[in-house]
């Protein structure tokens, strides 16, 4: 009428799903972009490990000429070995069953060989309490064996 915009339609073609349809190509943009992005990031990543490396390597050079110069043997690197973890729990490798039954029968072999030592010490510590009131009772000189 007087020159206005039709309000609803000016908002509908800014919202996620509505307008004149142009989502492909907005979609394939962003998906564009988005590996862009991504390859930008692993290249930057790559260069950041290289220049570590390379000043690694420098530093082992000067640590090596110290070394030589004053007879100082090099120390070995003992290196864990340690099962990599994936980043995403539900990623792990699933265990077998005979490897699902080897630790639940580790497990009950630790409490057993627990509750066996806690036993054995107890019988000891009431051993060792009868010999000493025996002794005093006997006045020293009967032996227990």
């Amino acid at each position: 009428m007087f020159g206005m915009l039709n309000p609803v339609s000016a908002v509908t073609s800014q919202l996620p799903g509505g307008g004149d349809g142009g989502d492909e190509g907005d979609k394939e943009k962003e998906e564009e972009a988005e590996r862009e992005r991504l390859e930008a990031i692993r290249e930057a990543e790559d260069r950041r490990k290289e220049k570590h490396r390379k000043l690694e390597e420098e530093r082992e050079g000067m640590r090596q000429g110290i070394r030589d110069k004053y007879n100082i043997k090099k120390k070995e690197e003992i290196v864990p070995e340690e099962v990599a973890m994936p980043d995403n729990p539900l990623m792990r490798k699933k265990k077998t069953p005979e490897e699902l039954a080897a630790e639940a029968e580790a497990e009950d072999q630790d409490e057993f060989m627990k509750l066996k030592n806690t036993i054995e010490t107890q019988i000891n510590e009431v051993k060792q309490h009868i010999e000493e009131k025996f002794h005093i009772l006997s006045g020293g000189k009967c032996v227990l064996q």
